[in-house]
């Protein structure tokens, strides 16, 4: 197994210092957005009250530890980002940055983020925050990126877990809400990025990655993503029927996901890019918006 990106010292510029563009861009600073969103909401949606010290700590650890993912990611990944025009230019394999510069710098990015947020959030929230790393980075890039099309279905409970970590920084402990949380971010994730493989299936290709259209058809592809979002729907409905959010939020799921399962019914039938793109741009949209009036509602309902 390969424990480091085969990228040589050759391939960096010695004239050229990594400046902090490129460090911000071993972050994923979009895919970070989306976990501290989700982790404020976790956080919100939480019983109990936390210093507001201690709560800005905790998204901060965890912003800090998917960064420090992000990067350990693109470090393992140098050799496939070279080989995709859509990753080309990040930092390591575009000569910006020595390889060993990255690992070092996500080592002790995720270091401090768990201890951190261990020692002064909670032990379970530190826990959590770990575990997460640990999976997104040796689970899912080490072992099943390379090696299964169904990398991302497992891979991306690494994703659906900064609501739980930021639900335990409250509570201290894990519960059926915090997992429901989870479990919709997990049902997200296929339907999400085999959109985006859809219009990125040529870029797999050259790298070697088995996504799903690149081992089994962009027909197979369009037909699990429209039996994926058949059964992430229900799961969407779920923290209205437990009671845990309230009928603003059920009506916002009800009808975004009946949106979301017509646009995979159309990427079914129409097969073209276009549709795959309108696709994975809505599920963005669709996370953010049940998110942010599952937690919008819980503030205001609060303040009544």
């Amino acid at each position: 197994m390969q424990t480091s990106a085969p990228i040589s010292r050759q391939n960096i510029r010695e004239d050229y210092l990594p400046g902090a563009r490129d460090f911000l861009a071993l972050l994923k600073p979009r895919v970070m957005s989306l976990v501290i969103f989700t982790a404020i909401i976790g956080m919100v949606m939480a019983p109990g009250d936390i210093h507001p010290v201690i709560g800005f700590t905790a998204i901060l650890c965890i912003a800090v530890g998917a960064g420090a993912s992000g990067c350990l990611n693109m470090w393992y990944e140098a050799d496939l980002d070279a080989l995709m025009e859509r990753t080309k230019d990040r930092p390591i394999p575009a000569g910006r940055m020595d390889p060993q510069t990255a690992l070092h710098f996500g080592v002790a990015l995720a270091t401090a983020s768990v201890l951190v947020m261990g020692l002064m959030v909670n032990v379970v929230a530190g826990a959590l925050l770990l575990m997460t790393i640990l999976f997104y980075v040796v689970v899912y890039t080490i072992w099943l990126k390379r090696r299964t099309s169904m990398n991302i279905v497992i891979g991306g409970a690494a994703g659906a877990f900064p609501p739980m970590i930021a639900w335990a920084a409250v509570t201290g402990g894990v519960s059926l809400e915090s997992i429901v949380m989870f479990g919709i971010i997990f049902m997200w994730t296929p339907p999400h990025f085999w959109s985006l493989s859809l219009f990125a299936c040529k870029d797999y290709k050259a790298a070697g990655i088995p996504m799903l259209p690149v081992v089994s058809g962009e027909a197979e592809t369009r037909k699990q993503i429209l039996i994926y979002t058949l059964f992430m729907v229900p799961v969407t409905m779920l923290p209205w029927i437990l009671g845990f959010a309230g009928p603003v939020y059920g009506i916002t799921a009800a009808i975004s996901g009946a949106i979301f399962t017509w646009m995979s019914i159309s990427l079914a039938r129409k097969k073209d890019i276009k549709t795959a793109r309108q696709t994975f741009f809505y599920s963005i949209f669709y996370l953010f918006l049940l998110f942010a009036v599952m937690g919008g509602e819980i503030i205001i309902g609060r303040m009544i």
